[in-house]
């Protein structure tokens, strides 16, 4: 086969996820080549392609996608532009890759798994948590025994976002609620994933509780005031199809040590995974990760080597974890496979999020809530486009 050839749609010169991940991840591999790229500005286009040592620069996303240099688009921009420039490449028949979340709402997602679908064309969503080494290696475990049956999870992810209440305006889209960008939907998606990964059950009911903590923040460049309505509190429980429990507590503004930790009990012993080094408040996709484990006293659980299917040598794990996802998806289009998660994967965990939105009581204000938790029944089943 020849070179998967790639144009991503939102490959700023400057900063963003695919300067800082996607393309460090593909030029990693030798199954592709990015052939283009596109951003919203003709001096940007010009300068990332200049940048990136790429010959075709885009405005238009869908020139870009109809180019013949282009095999997979994929869309990196920020969440409430993705259905309109995942709908580009879909009507030119490419293939995609959406960065998650795959859609400001679960409507849009069901359009866009829908139209996937009619499309025929290979689709992914951006969950790079499944494929990194330390996640893949915990799910070994816990599918051969290691902690007997498991009984609970216990979930902390806390980031050091809008600790000093203030923020740069690039971020600032983030306090706001309809752009579908806070803790809850990126954290929340792509922790929440990984946790039904490696557990290897699907969470069946939740019940929440979400709180606005810090509802006021200052743009760092202009000294604007600005009010958020994207909760920075979400508290968690839910039930397994196993039959054990989870509860989880997402926060922004964590003033000490921001990290992510995920403590599995079982009948024989527990597991713990948590993000470590530099990158560690950034997320479970993104950080370092450490397991230990034991059936009494805890012990260090290295990660063997095998569990890295790209070349050594990236320096980063959020590179790392990227480049895994490409390999299992340039895999998945030699054989036919399906182990990268597509648009209905990314549908399902909307429509879990939905759930847990459903199910909270009214605590999107500066003050505490109060009253009966709610709860909502999540069917895990229904996760595929015959149900859209």
């Amino acid at each position: 086969m020849h070179k998967i050839r790639v144009g991503i749609i939102g490959a700023s010169p400057d900063r963003g996820w695919a300067k800082t991940a996607h393309i460090p991840a593909l030029r990693a591999l030798p199954d592709y080549e990015l052939t283009a790229v596109g951003t919203s500005r003709r001096e940007s286009a010009d300068e990332a392609a200049r940048t990136f040592g790429v010959a075709h620069a885009f405005t238009d996303a869908w020139q870009l996608a109809v180019h013949p240099e282009v095999d997979l688009v994929v869309v990196t921009v920020k969440v409430p532009y993705h259905q309109e420039l995942a709908e580009a490449a879909l009507a030119a028949g490419k293939h995609l890759l959406v960065e998650w979340p795959l859609a400001r709402t679960t409507e849009e997602a069901r359009t866009l798994a829908e139209h996937a679908r009619e499309a025929g064309v290979r689709t992914a969503i951006g969950l790079q948590a499944r494929f990194s080494p330390a996640v893949n290696y915990a799910r070994q475990l816990i599918a051969y025994g290691y902690v007997g049956r498991v009984t609970s999870a216990n979930l902390l992810v806390a980031r050091g976002k809008g600790a000093t209440e203030e923020m740069p305006g690039w971020t600032v889209y983030t306090l706001d609620q309809a752009n579908a960008a806070g803790i809850f939907e990126v954290s929340g998606g792509h922790t929440l994933d990984a946790v039904d990964y490696i557990l290897g059950q699907r969470l069946t009911a939740v019940s929440a509780r979400t709180s606005i903590q810090r509802p006021h923040y200052t743009i760092a460049e202009t000294g604007e005031q600005v009010t958020a309505t994207s909760p920075d509190q979400i508290l968690l429980h839910a039930g397994l199809t196993g039959g054990g429990v989870v509860s989880g507590h997402l926060h922004d503004a964590k003033i000490t040590e921001g990290r992510t930790r995920l403590e599995i009990g079982g009948t024989a012993g527990d597991l713990v995974i948590q993000t470590s080094g530099s990158a560690g408040p950034m997320g479970i996709q993104i950080a370092e990760l450490r397991l230990r484990g034991g059936s009494g006293i805890f012990e260090d659980l290295p990660v063997p080597a095998s569990y890295q299917r790209v070349p050594a040598g990236i320096p980063a794990v959020a590179v790392l974890n990227v480049a895994q996802m490409y390999a299992a998806l340039a895999d998945d289009t030699r054989t036919g496979n399906s182990t990268v998660p597509d648009f209905s994967e990314g549908l399902r965990l909307h429509r879990l999020l939905d759930a847990i939105k459903d199910s909270a009581t009214d605590g999107l204000s500066p003050r505490p809530a109060t009253g009966p938790v709610a709860r909502t029944t999540y069917r895990p089943d229904r996760n595929s486009t015959a149900d859209i």
